[in-house]
Order: structure tokens, then sequence, then C-alpha cells
């Protein structure tokens, strides 16, 4: 029904801490549409004081017609007063993988357009049928995540959350989780606006039209596995495991007590386990399902030994579990005078004065000892060391992280671009293990609320 969008709008604003300038995507789409023109009528209708709107199109450079169109957009949000930025996808693009890329520089782009219009954070148009197809090709490809046990405790099942970080900066917000596309399309026929059908959603090329035309014929949507609530207490859960049970070592190993190594059975644990494994080995994504399975049973068996996964060994000795990096594929990464670059997907190095290099410690001289002060393994702690940056002025002359013509942040590849609202409590238990400062808050309430879907 037409008034359940504004009622939708009007619900969204009331649940922001304090009232902000909100960035609308909008493609030109009726969803995208329909967002922008439920808020604007919202914020006139309800007099939100402080509330403001920007718009931003992103033009992907991928059809003829796009230009013109992010220009249609441009003039609708003029006739409204509000404030409008075109950004284009500039470049050459991918072969393969084209909407992949596309999703993150239109990220990258939004949130550069949020900065020069002094907008504190984005708003998109999602729909519940987008939510739907989002949960339906989670599942295909076996719960997302890896870490699940094939009984759908895998954290794909939520979908889409309702609030995401993008970048450590600025907040994403889908305030229309809740809602059919058929709905927003009658409200924007109620007040005689039209809106762009783009053809690549009927590409049967892409896995979400494909996903979305097997939903259509089957005469029904699928059921998510799980929702936001579920999955932001296990995700609490699974933070205060983390803080309990692991100690991570100058950013180099993790430790868990032989008790609990093999306690692997835990879903709430296992992905605990998982999640700092996967930020020792520098990785952006959990294992696969298979490897969890390899690792687990390896975990159960309580036997001595180690076993390779995403990276990292787990190394089980009567004193304990150890996680570090493999001392394999280690990269050497330069960086230019003022510039920062990430190295081996684990530092973020900057050069604050000369250029500089960053390559792996094979001499494990500058932290083996500290490691073994903190209580580690002679062996474990040299193995540790072997895999940490070195960083070495353009003169060869060696750096320590603490001087002041390099710095180095640990980076979280998992949360450190796209980061869940569901997530945040246990990506701030991984950052603070690792040395980092929590993430930002989100600008609303109850975004660990999730839609029913």
């Amino acid at each position: 029904m037409p008034h359940a969008v504004l009622d939708t709008a009007r619900n969204f604003l009331r649940s922001f801490i304090t009232p902000r300038r909100i960035l609308v995507a909008v493609s030109g789409g009726s969803d995208s549409m329909g967002l922008l023109v439920a808020l604007h009528s919202a914020i006139a209708a309800d007099e939100r004081r402080g509330f403001s709107l920007a718009a931003c199109t992103v033009d992907h450079a991928l059809r003829p017609q796009s230009a013109r169109e992010a220009e249609d957009v441009a003039a609708f949000c003029a006739a409204l007063g509000i404030a409008h930025r075109i950004c284009r996808w500039e470049g050459a693009k991918p072969s393969t993988g084209i909407q992949a890329a596309a999703r993150n520089k239109r990220y990258e782009l939004l949130a550069e357009a949020a900065d020069a219009l002094g907008a504190d954070c984005i708003a998109t148009g999602h729909t519940r049928d987008d939510q739907q197809e989002t949960v339906a090709m989670r599942i295909a490809r076996g719960k997302g995540d890896g870490a699940g046990d094939g009984q759908g405790e895998g954290h794909g099942g939520a979908g889409m959350a309702a609030a995401m970080l993008y970048g450590r900066r600025i907040w994403v917000l889908r305030p229309f989780l809740g809602l059919a596309r058929a709905e927003i399309r009658s409200f924007l026929q109620a007040r005689g606006v039209s809106w762009i059908d783009d053809p690549s959603n009927a590409n049967p090329a892409f896995e979400r039209v494909r996903v979305r035309t097997r939903i259509a014929t089957s005469g029904g949507m699928p059921t998510p596995l799980g929702n936001g609530r579920q999955r932001a207490a296990s995700s609490a859960r699974a933070a205060a495991l983390i803080e309990k049970r692991i100690r991570v070592h100058e950013a180099l190993v993790g430790e868990v007590s032989a008790r609990h190594a093999g306690e692997i059975d835990d879903p709430d644990w296992r992905r605990a386990l998982l999640t700092v494994a996967s930020v020792l080995g520098g990785r952006e994504h959990m294992p696969a399902f298979a490897t969890v399975q390899r690792l687990s049973q390896f975990l159960r068996s309580g036997e001595p030994g180690r076993m390779t996964a995403g990276r990292v060994v787990f190394d089980r000795r009567a004193s304990g579990l150890y996680l570090y990096r493999e001392a394999r594929n280690l990269p050497v990464l330069a960086v230019g005078p003022g510039r920062q670059g990430t190295w081996d997907g684990r530092f973020t190095v900057k050069s604050c004065g000369p250029a500089v290099t960053v390559a792996a410690d094979a001499s494990g001289r500058l932290w083996t000892q500290r490691l073994i002060d903190a209580g580690l393994p002679a062996g474990i702690a040299k193995r540790g060391s072997t895999v940490a940056p070195e960083i070495a002025s353009t003169d060869g002359a060696g750096l320590a992280f603490g001087e002041a013509s390099a710095q180095v942040e640990y980076h979280i590849g998992l949360y450190d671009t796209f980061l869940p609202g569901f997530d945040r409590i246990m990506a701030d238990a991984v950052a603070v293990s690792f040395g980092r400062d929590r993430y930002p808050a989100p600008p609303v309430h109850d975004v660990l609320i999730e839609m029913e879907t």
C-alpha cells in the first residue's frame, strides 16, 4: 500500500539519534526514486528540523543511455530542491566479475559524494525483493561464510543488514528492506513519478537475474535460514568468546587454551575462532565449508600437530592451540613518500617521510623475544616472528613500528570495507584484540534488529 512507504520513511527518520544530512543513492530505478520521494515528503510533512537530503547518481558507464539517465535524475532532484551529484565510473572495466566490481566502485563513489555534499550517512533503496534474492544466492553458495554446519547456521541466511559501515567511515542505511518493490511502485504511480527500468535487470547472464526469475516462476519466495536478530545474538556471543578465550599477541599469534581448542562443535565458538584466524591470515572472507570440515576434524581429535587452512597454521600443542600466518607467499610492498598500502592483507603501512619497502622479517629478530616475553613457547614465537612485517627506508635502514617515518596499523579485511551492522559487536572485539580502536557507532537506534524477510 502506498502509505506504507511514507510511514517507513517517517519511522526511519525517527530512528536517528540526532538529525543528519542523508545522501540518497538514486539510480533512477523505482526503488531508489521511491526512497528519495518518500524521504523528501516525510521531512517536509513532519517538519523534521535538522534533517536534509542530498543525492548521488553513480553512472557506471556500462550502457550508452546511462549518462542521459543520470542527467534526468539530476533534473528531478533539482525540481525538488535537492543537491545532486553525478559520479562516473571512469576507465577500463573488468571483463569478468563486473557486478562485484561495479558494487565496490559504487560505494567508493558514493562515499566520495557524501564527503563532497556534507552528508553524514548514505541511504539506499534495497527492498524485500532484493533481500530475498540475496538470501537465495547465499544459500545456493553454501550459507556464505564457510562457518556453517550445513544445517543453516552460517551467517548468509541473515541476508543484507539494514545498516552497513563502509570503509570504517560512513554508514550505509537500507530503510526499505521490509517493503516489496510493488508497494514502492504503487507509491510512485500514485504521485505521478516515473522511473527507469535498467535492461541489465533482465539479463540472464547475471546470477541475481537468474535467481529473480527462478523465484518469480516458482510462485514463492525462499524462507531465510536466519534473520538479523539471530545474527546479532550470535555475533554478541562470539565477541564474548573472543574476549574470554583468545589472546592475540602483537597482532601476530593467536593463543587458545588446550581446554577450549577442541570445542569446535559450538557454532558461535567456531565462528569466533575462524574469524580471528581469517584476520590473522589477512583474508577478506571466512574459509570455505570443506576447509572448515577438515579443520574441525583436526581440532576435535585433540592430537598435537599442525594444519594449515586459509593461510593460517593451526598449531596444536599440549600447552594450547596457536594460530599464525604460514610463512609462504609473503609479498614485498613499496610505499611511496606520503603514501600508504596494505601488506599481505594484514598491515596498513603509511610512509610519513621517504619511501619505504615492506617485506617479511625472515630473521624474526624484531619480534621473537617480545613474543617469548608474552609467554609463548620459543618455537611458536619464532614462527610468528618470521611472518611479521619489516619496514625499511629506501636506503635500507630498518625502521621500528613506533618511528615517526612510518605508521603501521593492522588491517581487518573481513570488516574494514564492508561491516554489517549486526556484526559490529564482534568486529569491535576483533579490532581491540589486534590493537585497533573500535568501529564508529551507527547514527540510528536499533540497527541490529533487522526486518523479517
